[in-house]
């Protein structure tokens, strides 16, 4: 989080605009990871109450299914700001920059915006509808409450909202500049390793900054072969 904050100070205006929201969804996504644990216990003690005691709890599908689905849609932002969404890179990997960003900016407004813009507009009223009447669940007699639940539709799309914003914007950034702008983790793995140089008793300053300039450089190569740029085009 220090190199992350770091990092946020030392960026010009535009790109701390698109460290800022990967930052938010890194935290969001990260903190609703935890969930996994607390799923992984539920389902462990249910197993030994169901099997061992034979005395299985009625509504613990209900909060499994909850509690997965509250994982999965609240770290969906956080995917999109890492670029780990699952997409077919046959061709779009053979792509130029500037060409994939037109065509990944083509599809967050064609596609993107609609879609995720519904998603809040549906998830907003079903999250108002269950609150109204307190809905329980009824997969199962006396079932859970999920009217908090059903208030994670409409945060999640508005937390993807925020980081697709910002994807957009690194479309344009990229268009301008012919090369794709760094996300907030890899500014924050480069922090470690010059922090790390730094504080070497080993190190002398002219080696120290050859091995920072090197690592921006392979950082830099990896990150555009990643999005599938080439550096020399």
């Amino acid at each position: 989080m220090l190199q992350s904050t770091r990092a946020i100070r030392r960026a010009k205006p535009v790109q701390r605009v698109l460290y800022v929201a990967d930052l938010i969804s890194t935290i969001v996504g990260k903190t609703a990871a935890w969930l996994i644990i607390a799923l992984m216990t539920v389902v462990v003690i249910e197993v030994f109450k169901r099997y061992l005691f034979n005395a299985p709890t009625a509504w613990i599908f209900d909060l499994n299914n909850m509690l997965y689905g509250t994982v999965f849609m609240l770290c969906g932002a956080y995917t999109l700001a890492q670029n780990a969404h699952v997409r077919g890179d046959f061709l779009y990997g053979s792509f130029k920059p500037r060409t994939q960003a037109t065509l990944d900016l083509i599809l967050y407004v064609v596609f993107f915006l609609p879609g995720i813009g519904a998603l809040v507009y549906a998830g907003l009223h079903y999250a108002q509808d269950s609150w109204r009447i307190l809905e329980h669940s009824n997969v199962t007699a006396d079932g859970p409450p999920v009217y908090p639940f059903k208030t994670v539709i409409p945060i999640a799309g508005v937390l993807v909202l925020i980081q697709g914003l910002a994807e957009m914007l690194r479309c344009v950034v990229c268009l301008k500049s012919g090369v794709w702008p760094p996300r907030l983790k890899d500014v924050a793995e480069l922090d470690v390793i010059e922090e790390q140089l730094a504080n070497s008793e080993y190190v002398d300053e002219d080696t120290r900054k050859a091995a920072i300039a090197r690592a921006h450089a392979i950082d830099e190569t990896a990150r555009q072969r990643g999005m599938g740029g080439d550096l020399n085009t």
